[in-house]
């Protein structure tokens, strides 16, 4: 069955199609960044700067679990649309099944890791003493949860690829809710510290997990399990694997990103220091999940226009997507120097020093935030069209470029360099990114153009023999 909502461009406007999806997959990504932000603002009021430091090590070494799942998760999702786009509805069961077993094989490998090199990880970001020990609590809850890390990261993008974002991000939202409510009771009331923070939020993923899963075995889902299919398709998995890669590199990016700037804060700050990083990292994210919103709900339509072929739909949808991208990431950076302490103090007000150092950050951090958002949007969107290699070379880009700024500045700028490292790195890589997403965008047109040659052409030879057959019938 084709989605209705991206099936008849003709009487269904881009702009109507664009909004039908990013709206819920922004609304989705936030509430899943509410996961962490809401860990945050418990630890930063009731535990202060170490534990804000200790989560702020701890999630780098988890979050390439959280990228298994929306490696799968938008893989599976983009192969589901581009079928749909064919006409072919058949191999829907077969794509979810394979998709599930690819987050199982993962979810082994991740406890694995956490299980051997944890805290190694940990130690080399520069923990120690009392962060060290918190960071350890915090990650020990989520080696042996693997598997409900992943496939609640994965789920809810297969279900708004399956016709349903409202119902994705529902469950989302209850997720949430549900960390929010357990946040509260097993920090602020039980005292639990970081090993309550990673108790709330894999009790809500299991809940996502759970719901998940009974969705696509209900009447709800549009696969239709009753047709013949394989549960493990390799052909499937390595397009799933190739088409997902981008995205997981781009959680591997974060991963390295704060790992790298959170042993360099130390080096050249203190405690504090990467403390007031995890804020301003809070900060940033919440801007991020916007931009991979909007980047995920580009996603099906643009996966959708590119298996029917309709090339003009595609660069409309494009263009669009990263005006809004731009937009939010502007206004998002004038809202936080305009607001510096209130945004700082959602997660601490108690500490001069602390606020002061994080302010400082946002200025010199985030002023290049829009460009990141269009860096992740681009590697989204050749992902979308099929491109995996394009899509995987930003992705890797974005994270190797970092290293010679990251290198360099601060043995001139001490800690100014590492907080400017970022924003001049994303510079630099647009300068090339630029380049190649309106390289596509011209080819597409030029595409575009030969489609509607090809069928004006195909029109006339239809109304010349209409008219040779009208003369004959006269005759």
């Amino acid at each position: 069955m084709l989605d209705p909502s991206i099936e008849n461009t003709q009487t269904q406007s881009i702009s109507r199609t664009f909004w039908r999806y990013t709206l819920p997959a922004i609304a989705a990504m936030l509430v899943n960044g509410l996961y962490q932000i809401v860990d945050g603002i418990f630890i930063g009021h009731y535990i202060g700067f170490e534990g804000l430091a200790a989560i702020n090590m701890a999630w780098p070494v988890i979050y390439f679990m959280v990228g298994f799942g929306i490696m799968v998760g938008m893989g599976s999702g983009s192969l589901l649309s581009i079928q749909r786009g064919k006409g072919d509805t058949r191999a829907a069961p077969t794509i979810l099944t394979s998709s599930l077993m690819i987050m199982l094989g993962l979810a082994a490998i991740s406890t694995t890791i956490l299980i051997a090199c944890s805290d190694l990880f940990l130690k080399a970001q520069g923990g120690a003493g009392n962060t060290l020990v918190m960071a350890q609590e915090y990650i020990g809850v989520f080696t042996w949860g693997a598997v409900i890390t992943v496939i609640a990261s994965a789920i809810p993008l297969l279900i708004r690829n399956d016709e349903s974002p409202n119902i994705a991000t529902g469950l989302m939202v209850l997720g949430a809710v549900i960390n929010i409510a357990l946040d509260y009771l097993l920090i602020g009331v039980f005292d639990f510290g970081l090993l309550g923070a990673s108790m709330a939020t894999i009790s809500a993923q299991a809940v996502v997990c759970v719901l998940g899963l009974i969705y696509f075995c209900s009447a709800r889902s549009s696969i239709n399990w009753s047709a013949k299919f394989s549960w493990f398709n390799a052909s499937f998995a390595k397009q799933i694997v190739l088409l997902g890669s981008s995205s997981l590199f781009m959680y591997l990016y974060t991963s390295f990103v704060f790992a790298l700037h959170n042993r360099l804060f130390t080096e050249y700050g203190t405690p504090l220091t990467v403390g007031a990083f995890a804020i301003v990292g809070y900060l940033m994210v919440l801007y991020y999940l916007v931009a991979e919103g909007i980047a995920e709900g580009m996603q099906p339509p643009v996966s959708y226009y590119y298996g029917a072929e309709q090339h003009e739909n595609i660069n409309k949808m494009l263009k669009l997507s990263v005006k809004v991208t731009l937009i939010a990431g502007t206004s998002w950076v004038l809202l936080l120097n305009l607001l510096p302490e209130t945004m700082v103090g959602l997660f601490n007000n108690d500490d001069p020093l602390l606020i002061a150092t994080a302010i400082d950050g946002i200025k010199m951090h985030l002023f290049a935030m829009p460009l990141d958002g269009f860096i992740a949007l681009s590697s989204i969107y050749f992902m979308a069209t099929n491109q995996g290699v394009k899509a995987l070379v930003i992705a890797c880009g974005n994270m190797l470029i970092q290293l010679p700024f990251l290198m360099i500045l601060p043995k001139f700028l001490g800690v100014n360099g590492v907080w400017m490292a970022m924003p001049l790195s994303n510079i630099a890589l647009c300068l090339i990114v630029v380049p190649m997403v309106w390289l596509d965008i011209k080819a597409r047109a030029k595409k575009a153009n030969q489609a509607k040659s090809e069928h004006t052409k195909s029109e006339q030879t239809k109304s010349n023999k209409a008219e040779l057959n009208q003369a004959a019938v006269a005759l």
